[in-house]
């Protein structure tokens, strides 16, 4: 019996990680839940899950939760804070951990669950964007596995052999191939990108994800974090990882090899499936997800990524080329846009604007533990408010 503890358990990654879960009460249970505000939803869960601990964001949101609990005649333990979520993280209890905190924000604690080896199911792209290689050391130093769930680098993950994956290009692999939809503004005509709504940025026509990652979708920097994350995931430099827009979502990767082979994972565009496989892996167990019906589907085409409509996506390239805190910056300054997109205080084509001057005026730095991480991602959120009209 595994015991899981989820990061961010009310977001959708964590809705889907639970509803994998209850299909296998015989292999799974919950130890610990995590959100930050959704109080209701969060207890809702914890009468489904009984899991030991659940951790909010605030004292007030610890106080609300535990009433809610207490009504109900539930044990749960009730914390908040980043300390808590680290603990939950790291916990003996605990033997694996989806970390699918959206944000900077789930930096500390996914760092905490490799250091002390847990499986880390890997949700939360700003843990590798914005410390690369603090994440991969702690791995490789506590010996955690960490399986990756964007179903993108999960298609990835099953294309290579497990013994080629920190060295592939030593084994015949030639380039991956990253998917992206090419979200809700792929056929728009540029010149009127400027004036679209956030409404209209979050709906996604393939995924239903947050907010935030449903804009990042639609500037493609949800895809430029992608390339990021590859490169520390599978050791591979930014001249071969390739995006290729594929609007069906069905092919959710590619891995090309020397030989001239493609091997491609397809399946519809449901989180389960890369979660369920990242739980049970090396087994499979059930998902939930139908199988892909390719005679309905009848047709899977393919584009190149134009720069001009998605600039974030060329900005992801340039901090990767550009290394050290250029991707932490890059991440923050993008964090601070989208919610100031958000709340309709800059426009669309202003969002990728922002990440460029912020990242123009904030030389990169070498970063040597998590506390210069930290510090680059302030100042970065600084810079980038102050350029936000008040």
């Amino acid at each position: 019996m595994q015991q899981i503890t989820i990061l961010g358990s009310t977001g959708s990654i964590g809705v889907s990680t639970l509803d994998v879960i209850a299909r296998h009460p015989e292999r799974y249970s919950v130890y610990a839940l995590t959100a930050q505000s959704k109080v209701e939803e969060l207890a809702q869960q914890c009468a489904r899950f009984k899991p030991q601990v659940a951790v909010v964001g605030t004292a007030e949101a610890a106080k609300k939760l535990q009433g809610l609990l207490d009504a109900q005649g539930l044990h749960t333990q009730v914390a908040y804070g980043e300390a808590a979520l680290c603990d939950v993280a790291s916990a003996p209890e605990c033997d694996s951990v989806m970390a699918a905190i959206v944000g900077g924000a789930g930096l500390a604690p996914t760092l905490a669950a490799a250091r002390a080896g847990k499986r880390v199911l890997l949700a939360n792209k700003e843990a590798l964007v914005m410390s690369g290689p603090l994440l991969m050391e702690a791995v490789a130093a506590s010996g955690s596995i960490l399986m990756p769930i964007d179903s993108e680098h999960n298609a990835i993950f099953q294309c290579m052999p497990a013994s080629c994956q920190r060295t592939p290009l030593e084994h015949g692999v030639a380039k991956i191939m990253l998917t992206a939809s090419g979200g809700p503004f792929l056929k728009r005509d540029v010149n009127t990108l400027d004036q679209v709504s956030w409404q209209e940025a979050v709906a996604h026509p393939k995924w239903v994800m947050g907010r935030k990652i449903s804009v990042d979708s639609a500037t493609m920097m949800n895809k430029g974090l992608e390339v990021i994350e590859a490169h520390w995931l599978f050791d591979v430099p930014a001249d071969k990882i390739e995006v290729v827009i594929h609007p069906q979502s069905v092919v959710h990767s590619m891995v090309s090899y020397v030989d001239g082979s493609v091997l491609a994972q397809l399946g519809n565009p449901d989180m389960r499936t890369p979660i369920a496989h990242a739980l049970a892996y090396p087994e499979r167990i059930s998902s939930g997800v139908p199988p892909v019906d390719l005679i309905q589907i009848a047709q899977l085409s393919f584009e190149r990524p134009d720069y001009l409509r998605f600039p974030c996506l060329k900005l992801a390239y340039d901090a990767l080329q550009a290394g050290g805190s250029a991707p932490a910056i890059m991440n923050a300054a993008n964090e601070v846009a989208v919610q100031a997109f958000l709340d309709s205080r800059i426009g669309f084509r202003v969002i990728d604007q922002l990440i460029s001057r912020v990242m123009d005026a904030m030389p990169s730095v070498a970063l040597t533990d998590i506390e210069s991480v930290f510090a680059q991602d302030r100042c970065a959120r600084e810079l980038a408010n102050s350029f936000i009209p008040s």
